[in-house]
C-alpha cells in the first residue's frame, strides 16, 4: 500500500495553529453574499454566515454577481494588467467618478488628484509620503525666501539701514552688547542663521490617535497606536504623537509645544527687524472617522470639526483613513463627511475593489497636490484596467438609483444595530456596549477575568476570539473581534444582509452571552466540563 505524506506546512504555520486552538481554522471553497462553504465530512457543502466581511472589504458582499460576470468579461477580453508608462483611461474614469461622488457629498468643488495602489496601507503610505513630499517643497521655498531677505537686510545695513534694538533681543543676543552697523548685523545674521537651521532640521511631526490602526508596514505601523504591532518596528521610521480620540485641550497643547518658528530678516522704512514666522514641521495628522481595530469607535462631531480648525492653523494637513469606513459603509460614501471633516487626502481601499480586485488609492485635494510626486513614487500593480474597471463597476452599483446603496446600509445597519442593543439591554452585565455606523458595528463585552469560570478566566485575555470560535462552532457564525480591542467583535456583513441572517447572529450572540452569565466555561469553549 503507497503511503501520503502530507506536505509540511510552511505558509505560516504558527498563525495556523493558533486559529487550530480556537476552532477558527476553517478551509473554505465557496462564497457568495454573505455565506462561506466548507466541506463537510461527506463532501457536502456547510454554509457559514460570515459577519467579518473581509475586515470591511465586502459592501457587496462575495462574489457579486455583477462583478464576478465583469471580471469574467475583462478577463476573457484579455485586458491588460501590465501597460505601465503608457495611458490609463480607465484610471482616469474611477478618479472622475470619484471626484463626483466627494463634491457632492463634501459640498466643495475642488478637484482632487488620484494616486493609486493595491492595499489600504499602501495607499497611506502614499499619502504619507506626498505630505512629506509638500512639507520638504514649502520648507524650501521657506527657506530660499529667508536667504533672499537675509541679502537685502544686509545690503541694506551697508548702505545706512539701523538695525531695531529688539532685532537683537529675538534673536537671542545680548542688545547692550551687540556691536552696530555691519559687524553688528553680521553678528545678528549669525544668530539667525543658527536659529533657523535648528528649526528648520527638526524631523517631521506626525499626529495620529489613540486606538488608530493604519496598517503594518514599514511606515504604516508608525501610525498605529497598539504598541505590540509597532513597538518592535520602531526604530525604523519617525515615530507618530498619539492623542487622545477626544481630547481638543490634548490636540491644542501639541500642536503648540510641536511648533517650529523661524527669524526672518525684514526692512521696514530704513530699519531692519526681526519677524517670527512658522515653519512647516507637521507632516501630517492621520485619522480615521471610524476606529475599526481600535474597536469600532465613532470620532465624535465636535472633536472633527476641532481638529480641521486647529490644523487649519497650525498648516498641518490631515489624512483621512477611509480604508474601513469608506465606499458606503457608514451609511455615506465617506464616514468622515457625516462628522463636518474635509481632509486634504482620502484613502480608500477594501471594498473599492468589488472584493475581487486588490486595489486602493489615495486622493489629494488640488491646493495641496503636488504633481513632483508622479515622478517619485511608483507601485508596479497600480492603475491596472482589470482593477479600474471593476473599481468604477463598483462606484455605478453604489450610486445607482439615486444611492440606493447608501440607503440600504442604513436601513440594514439601524435593524442590526438594534437586535445588538436588544441583546445589551437583556444581557447588561455580559456585553458592556454596542457602537458604530452603518454596517461597521461592534459589540463589546464586559470583562471576564474575574469569571468563576476557570476555562473562562483563563481565555479572558482574547475573550472575542473564544466567542468568535463559539459562534463557529455552534451557530456557523464567522465573524472576529477587533485588533486593538479583543473584547469587541465586529460585524461588517454586505449591505444585502437579510432579516434571517440578522436573527441567526442574535441567536448566537445570545447564546455565548447566556453561557458567559451562567460562568459555563465548557459550553464556551466546547471542552469537557469543568469540575
Amino acid at each position: 500500500m503507497n503511503s501520503v505524506t502530507a506536505d509540511p506546512q510552511l505558509a505560516e504555520p504558527y498563525l495556523l495553529g493558533w486559529l487550530a486552538s480556537l476552532g477558527l481554522d476553517v478551509d473554505y471553497v465557496r462564497a457568495e453574499g454573505n455565506t462561506l462553504y466548507y466541506l463537510g465530512a461527506a463532501g457536502e457543502e456547510i454554509p457559514v454566515l460570515d459577519f467579518a466581511g473581509g475586515y470591511g472589504s465586502l459592501i457587496l458582499g462575495h462574489n457579486h454577481p455583477q462583478i464576478t460576470a465583469y471580471a469574467q468579461e475583462l478577463l476573457a477580453s484579455g485586458t491588460p494588467v501590465h501597460a505601465q508608462f503608457s495611458r490609463h483611461p480607465y484610471a482616469n474614469g474611477v478618479a472622475v467618478a470619484l471626484n463626483r461622488i466627494l463634491q457632492r457629498e463634501l459640498g466643495t468643488g475642488e478637484d482632487y488628484f488620484a494616486i493609486f495602489a493595491n492595499t489600504g496601507a499602501e495607499a497611506v503610505e502614499a499619502a504619507v509620503k506626498h505630505a512629506e513630499l509638500d512639507r520638504g517643497l514649502r520648507l524650501a521655498e521657506l527657506s530660499a525666501r529667508l536667504e533672499e531677505n537675509l541679502a537685502a537686510a544686509r545690503a541694506a545695513v551697508a548702505a545706512g539701514a539701523r538695525i531695531a534694538p529688539e532685532a537683537y533681543r529675538l534673536a537671542g543676543l545680548d542688545t547692550p552688547t551687540a556691536p552696530a552697523g555691519p559687524e553688528g548685523f553680521e553678528a545678528l545674521a549669525a544668530a539667525v542663521v543658527a536659529h533657523n537651521a535648528g528649526q528648520t532640521g527638526r524631523p517631521p511631526v506626525l499626529l495620529a490617535l489613540e486606538g488608530g490602526f493604519h496598517g503594518k508596514l514599514v511606515g504604516s505601523v508608525q501610525l498605529t497606536h497598539n504598541d505590540g504591532y509597532r513597538a518592535p518596528f520602531a526604530s525604523l521610521a519617525a515615530p507618530a504623537r498619539f492623542l487622545p480620540a477626544d481630547s481638543p485641550q490634548a490636540l491644542k497643547a501639541l500642536l503648540e509645544s510641536e511648533r517650529a518658528t523661524v527669524l526672518d530678516l525684514v526692512v521696514q522704512d530704513g530699519t531692519v527687524t526681526v519677524t517670527e514666522r512658522d515653519s512647516p514641521v507637521f507632516c501630517a495628522f492621520v485619522l480615521e472617522p471610524i476606529q475599526g481595530e481600535g474597536g469600532i469607535r465613532v470620532l465624535s462631531e465636535e472633536f472633527a470639526q476641532e481638529i480641521q480648525r486647529a490644523c487649519a492653523e497650525a498648516g498641518c494637513p490631515v489624512i483621512v483613513d477611509e480604508v474601513q469606513s469608506g465606499m458606503g459603509r457608514s451609511g455615506d460614501f465617506l464616514a468622515s463627511s457625516a462628522l463636518g471633516l474635509r481632509a486634504d487626502y482620502y484613502v480608500l481601499a477594501k471594498s473599492l475593489g468589488g472584493g475581487i480586485a486588490k486595489t486602493s488609492v489615495m486622493l489629494t485635494r488640488r491646493s495641496r497636490y503636488r504633481p513632483e510626486f508622479e515622478l517619485v513614487h511608483s507601485s508596479t500593480f497600480a492603475k491596472d484596467a482589470f482593477s479600474c474597471f471593476l473599481s468604477g463597476r463598483v462606484l455605478e452599483i453604489l450610486e445607482a438609483d439615486d444611492g440606493a446603496a447608501y440607503r440600504m446600509v442604513r436601513e440594514r445597519g439601524a435593524h442590526l444595530l438594534g437586535m445588538l442593543q436588544a441583546v445589551r439591554a437583556d444581557f447588561p452585565d455580559v456585553v458592556r456596549d454596542v457602537r458604530g455606523r452603518g454596517l461597521m458595528l461592534g459589540l463589546e463585552f464586559h470583562d471576564q477575568s474575574g469569571s468563576a469560570s476557570p476555562a473562562i478566566r483563563e481565555n479572558a485575555p482574547l475573550l472575542g476570539y473564544t466567542v468568535a470560535g463559539y459562534l463557529m462552532r455552534e451557530h456557523r457564525i464567522r465573524t472576529f473581534p477587533t485588533a486593538s480591542a479583543v473584547n469587541t467583535l465586529r460585524f461588517e456583513p454586505s449591505l444585502y444582509l437579510s432579516d434571517a441572517e440578522t436573527r441567526q447572529l442574535e441567536q448566537g450572540l445570545r447564546g455565548a452571552a447566556q453561557l458567559l452569565r451562567a460562568h459555563d466555561g465548557a459550553g464556551l469553549t466546547g471542552t469537557a466540563p469543568e469540575a
